[in-house]
């Protein structure tokens, strides 16, 4: 992106340089309708005057926040604004207080929340072309600061975009911030010079509050360090903008080879291939996983990702943890899913037991599940090579069993408590059910219904894993069957 940093207070030049942004940066055009969000500060109603002397289509909205107790009159007097320029105003008011008790947010986020989501609702109404809001340069100082003091990647350390989309409200509605190179004290010499009033809102002093302790309180002792601590920092941030850019590209290509399924509460990641990436573009990954998911969530801390890497390095007995904001990780089969804890995942294509069915497999004979599977049962010539040409045939969802050990028809279910087994080769010892499928890694989910092959009360065949060792294909067995679970298709 290319952002050039305005130095001089004439009003005049500031207003030429603001057009140049419009138009190249945030790519306005004379129509459809903008957006504004007003608050009746100095910065917001310079952008909504420049945008209106520029003779841009502008809509004025304002949200009342109800935590003051002049904000009705505040929102009265942005009407005013509106109504002096012939522009038209849309309003609304929240109870954001309440709003961030109800959900657990801060009344900064609160506010934020309850604004974008107003702004972006009525854009969508209206089908203005984009949503406007007046941050400056030292908004941006700012932005840095706070991503660099909570932690945070070079996406945090290159602050905000002059032109976003698609943004945690719209996939369709661009936000631009077209004063993000315009310093405070230029908007200000601008109100002067046009004759704004700006309302005054006193929760700026409030130093409680964390951007305002950095705008009052720490940027200004940063500045006895060098004078020019804000443009520094400003300029730092295009230039990790720019190569955040770059490292997108690099995360784009890899995204495309991990992601293979996708849903409105979850992502699916091949894990083989995720961990083959990068360390630094695996962070990157999880990170935009959880960004599709939620999409509001500013703050993605480094401890939770630091947790997700060793995670797929060494997952835990249950195959899943806590990752952040409802979210969870839960590796199967060679799947990485980032989804939120209370949603149903796609099956997996495992075969799967109707729910509490029981079925007789005849020999020969066969039976068919849902998505396509289907199980098999056929007899064997019992010759003497065959045993050595099972031996060396290695389909885990083939076995041959010693039909003299058979109760016919044999019988298919799912697992059931206490149910033990006696894998293949273990000739004297049998173990839970339950913890050979954890050995063998069986996806977690699949567990309960995946089928199994009985002879009487007895497990003969887990299918795609073990074979029981009792009825194992000997030299003596006169008959041989032969069993296959099979995917059509």
């Amino acid at each position: 992106m290319v952002i050039h940093l305005a130095l001089g207070y004439n009003p005049a030049a500031m207003l030429e340089m603001l057009a140049k942004t419009l138009s190249a940066q945030c790519r306005l055009e004379n129509n459809p309708p903008v957006l504004v969000g007003v608050s009746g500060g100095p910065d917001s109603l310079t952008l909504m005057d420049g945008l209106y002397r520029l003779g841009y289509p502008v809509v004025v909205a304002h949200l009342d926040h109800g935590l003051r107790t002049e904000s009705a009159k505040d929102a009265q007097a942005v009407r005013g604004f509106a109504e002096e320029r012939g522009l038209p105003f849309v309003m609304a008011k929240v109870d954001v207080a309440h709003k961030a008790v109800r959900e657990g947010l801060s009344m900064e986020e609160a506010a934020r929340e309850a604004r974008y989501a107003f702004l972006f609702a009525q854009a969508s109404h209206m089908q203005a072309q984009a949503v406007a809001v007046g941050h400056t340069a030292d908004d941006q100082v700012e932005t840095v600061l706070m991503h660099l003091l909570r932690g945070a990647g070079l996406a945090g350390l290159g602050g905000m975009a002059v032109r976003a989309l698609p943004n945690a409200w719209s996939e369709a509605i661009p936000l631009v911030r077209p004063l993000l190179a315009i310093w405070r004290e230029q908007v200000l010499a601008y109100c002067r010079e046009s004759g704004l009033v700006p309302l005054f809102d006193r929760t700026n002093l409030d130093t409680t509050i964390f951007r305002n302790r950095l705008r009052h309180e720490l940027i200004p002792d940063l500045e006895t360090y060098n004078p020019a601590i804000r443009q520094v920092i400003w300029r730092s941030a295009r230039v990790i903008e720019g190569d955040y850019a770059v490292l997108e590209g690099i995360v784009q290509t890899a995204w495309e080879a991990c992601a293979f399924e996708h849903g409105p509460d979850y992502v699916g990641l091949d894990l083989r291939t995720l961990q083959k990436q990068a360390v630094g573009v695996q962070r990157h990954l999880l990170r935009r996983a959880i960004a599709e998911l939620r999409p509001t969530l500013r703050d993605v801390d480094f401890e939770s990702i630091a947790r997700a890497l060793a995670f797929m390095r060494e997952p835990s007995t249950s195959g899943q943890i806590d990752l952040i904001a409802g979210l969870r990780l839960l590796i199967e089969d060679g799947k990485l899913w980032v989804a939120a804890w209370e949603v149903d995942l796609p099956s997996g294509g495992w075969p799967q037991m109707p729910e509490g069915a029981k079925l007789d497999l005849p020999v020969p004979g066969s039976i068919d599940f849902p998505g396509g599977w289907q199980l098999k049962a056929s007899t064997v010539e019992a010759k003497p090579q065959l045993l050595e040409q099972v031996k060396a045939y290695a389909d885990p969802y083939q076995a041959w069993v010693d039909g003299d050990r058979l109760e016919i028809p044999l019988t298919v279910r799912g697992r059931r408590p206490g149910d033990r087994f006696q894998p293949l080769g273990m000739e004297a010892h049998s173990l839970k059910l339950s913890d050979l499928m954890i050995n063998l890694k069986l996806p977690q989910r699949a567990r309960p219904l995946w089928p199994l092959v009985c002879s009487g009360s007895q497990i003969v065949w887990l299918p795609g894993y073990r074979l029981a060792h009792p009825f194992r294909l000997k030299l003596d067995s006169r008959e041989a069957v032969r069993l296959s679970l099979l995917l059509s298709g």
